[in-house]
């Protein structure tokens, strides 16, 4: 089942538990959960999306498996393309600016090109497709989360998390605005080791 808002419904244990060791999916927004497929983004960069089966695995585990077809490698490729585009504008609007005006009609297109739409499904709303290319309507779909974060209500809790090689996006919902880190069990926990074995001076 594809739920709407990106929930996992994978039920496969094995291969839940194998996007559990490649992925990053605590995310709650599935737009910055892609753009988590590549990490350590001010570091050495780790690409978890290295083949189009990694693409389909990311998209079963996201509940964005529309149909049998496998992705492509051209496919792969354009989902490389709008996950750097996703990114480029999050961080420009994490940093209070505009997203570069080529990064912005790429996501305008990709959102445009799906023929997805939603039905539902005893009490849940899923995503059905009805293109050509199912790997193109889920890319579809992620560019069209993005685009209702960055133009809506929530654009100004957009964040860059601050651990020095990270740059992961997320949403701030503490009340206090304050939070600095894309996941406090990760990031935060490094840096709270970095302060750690800092020595006084």
């Amino acid at each position: 089942m594809v739920l709407a808002d990106g929930r996992c419904c994978m039920n496969e244990s094995s291969r839940r538990s194998e996007a559990e060791a490649i992925f990053r999916l605590d995310n709650e927004i599935l737009a910055f959960r892609f753009t988590a497929t590549l990490s350590d983004r001010g570091g050495a960069q780790f690409e978890r999306l290295t083949d189009p089966s990694r693409l389909d695995l990311w998209l079963h585990a996201n509940c964005l498996d529309l149909g049998s077809e496998p992705a492509s490698t051209g496919e792969l490729r354009e989902a490389l393309q709008l996950r750097e585009a996703i990114h480029r504008v999050g961080t420009a609007v994490a940093d209070q600016r505009s997203g570069e005006a080529r990064d912005i009609d790429l996501l305008n297109r990709e959102s445009a090109c799906g023929k997805v739409h939603l039905a539902l499904e005893g009490e849940a709303a899923v995503w059905k497709s009805s293109g050509p290319s199912v790997i193109e309507d889920a890319l579809a779909v992620i560019a069209a989360n993005a685009i209702e974060v960055f133009g809506g209500d929530r654009r100004g809790r957009v964040k860059a998390c601050q651990w020095k090689s990270c740059g992961g996006l997320y949403l701030d919902t503490s009340r206090g605005d304050n939070r600095r880190w894309c996941s406090m069990n990760i990031c935060g926990n490094r840096a709270k080791k970095a302060a750690m074995n800092t020595p006084d001076l």
